[in-house]
């Protein structure tokens, strides 16, 4: 593909995004302004868009996405296996922390271990893939209570920080640090976190930790559907 052909994909996929959260349907104008471009350009890449089923041109002259998104959605699902995802990302954690690294879905009134890769260290935290973990303690546990609207100024608190840590409460040894990753619609899709032995999370450790998994978070987020909240990947404690 010639460099203006790869251009002209990256403006209608432009196009496509301003959708996101652009309501029901939108204006010629207003897809031009959101995206950045000329209203001519723009009305090229809306026919082309439509042609393709990924646009509907409605009656009163607005558009709105067409039927194409959702059927590669659906595909998308059918195929998507959270462990191509969600396993390298934690094996990334370790590598980088050399602390076992864990991803969490909520279950009723628990939260199950989905996937864990262990630290390669001796003394370790012992998790395992399967593992149903209480929620009112943990740094996971609280995380999920959080995101699950549970009032209080410490479920506030980990709203805002999106993380929450954890020193000897499912285990006296245990300290633990974990973070939201979201899914399509801004619904929580799980929990990234990691664990060890509580003498190794000093404040100092702490400190250090936050900001590489948020990053981590934000890239689960992503490849999940979901968007992490500006300036949330990264930041110190």
């Amino acid at each position: 593909m010639t460099r203006e052909g790869v251009a002209a994909v990256d403006r209608a996929l432009t196009i496509l995004d301003v959708f996101i959260d652009g309501g029901d349907s939108l204006t010629l104008t207003d897809i031009s302004k959101r995206a950045g471009f000329y209203k001519s350009t723009t009305l090229r890449l809306a026919e082309s868009l439509e042609k393709f089923g990924y646009l509907r041109r409605l009656e009163d002259g607005t558009y709105r996405l067409g039927p194409k998104p959702l059927y590669l959605g659906s595909l998308y699902q059918k195929h998507f296996r959270s462990a191509d995802i969600v396993v390298p990302v934690l094996r990334s954690i370790v590598d980088e922390l050399q602390e076992g690294a864990s991803f969490f879905i909520k279950d009723h009134d628990a939260r199950i271990c989905l996937h864990r890769v262990d630290a390669p260290r001796s003394v370790r935290d012992s998790v395992h893939e399967g593992d149903a973990l209480p929620l009112k303690v943990g740094a996971s546990g609280h995380v999920m209570r959080a995101f699950e609207q549970e009032a209080g100024e410490k479920y506030d608190d980990i709203r805002r920080a999106l993380y929450a840590v954890s020193l000897g409460e499912r285990d006296p040894e245990i300290g633990a640090v974990a973070c939201p990753v979201f899914g399509i619609g801004q619904q929580l899709a799980g929990v990234v976190s990691i664990s060890g032995p509580k003498y190794r999370f000093s404040e100092e450790k702490i400190a250090q930790v936050i900001p590489v998994l948020k990053r981590h978070a934000a890239e689960l987020t992503d490849a999940l559907g979901g968007r992490w909240p500006e300036g949330g990947a990264g930041t110190s404690p």
